[in-house]
């Protein structure tokens, strides 16, 4: 079922008296439960499309369209409260918080996400989510004492435990080496299917693409 949908959007910055289109009419239909990838060369637009797709920044012209809604059309407020709620994000670094534990850094994203649950039950969600991503048994741990692996699975548990329907991953194996990679994207396909979650990623690295169920890429801020 399409969740998702990029409506001839285009982007232009301005520098100066200069112009320059970054993205020049993107169309993409993304599915729930399904990955898909963009690819391309540094400067082709797939950061770009990342960012407007997640509310980060707006389009110039087009639509972007979240379950139906135009989101173009939104206020800033609106678009922060389906930032809040619908959608999860994972970076290239996992930018936890250095002075909460594994288990405060998921409650502190509950709070953000304005969860109606009590504190049990916060507790409770924290304990399941940190079980799916294989890393409870650090949940009392800081940062600094974590590898990049369980760093970036706290991170991926952190995105989802509001129980979004889309994630944002950019870049999100960038940091790691090979096998901790694999690993990740393990992990964010099984969880992108079990939960029924639409991704939308972000890659330069080739040994990802297998994982996804769609690969657009990108030149010169067309799909090609």
């Amino acid at each position: 079922m399409s969740i998702f949908t990029i409506d001839e959007v285009k982007k232009t910055f301005t520098n100066g008296e200069v112009e320059e289109q970054v993205l020049n009419g993107i169309n993409i239909t993304l599915q729930e439960g399904e990955i898909t990838a963009l690819v391309g060369a540094s400067g082709s637009g797939k950061s770009t499309i990342l960012t407007i797709a997640a509310g980060l920044q707006r389009a110039s012209d087009g639509k972007v369209l979240f379950q139906g809604k135009n989101m173009t059309d939104m206020n800033q407020d609106q678009i922060r409260k389906i930032r809040a709620s619908e959608f999860g994000f994972v970076f290239q670094s996992s930018h936890l918080v250095p002075f909460l534990t594994v288990e405060e850094q998921l409650l502190l994203m509950l709070d953000v996400s304005e969860t109606k649950m009590r504190k049990r039950e916060q507790r409770d969600e924290v304990e399941k989510t940190l079980k799916l991503v294989d890393i409870d048994h650090r949940k009392d741990a800081y940062p600094s004492s974590l590898s990049g692996g369980e760093k970036q699975r706290v991170a991926i548990a952190r995105a989802i435990i509001h129980k979004p329907k889309m994630l944002f991953a950019d870049e999100p194996t960038a940091s790691l080496d090979s096998k901790r990679s694999k690993d990740v994207m393990t992990l964010i396909r099984e969880l992108t299917k079990t939960l029924h979650i639409t991704t939308l990623m972000v890659t330069h690295d080739e040994e990802m693409l297998p994982y996804a169920d769609h690969i657009i890429t990108m030149k010169d801020g067309m799909v090609v």
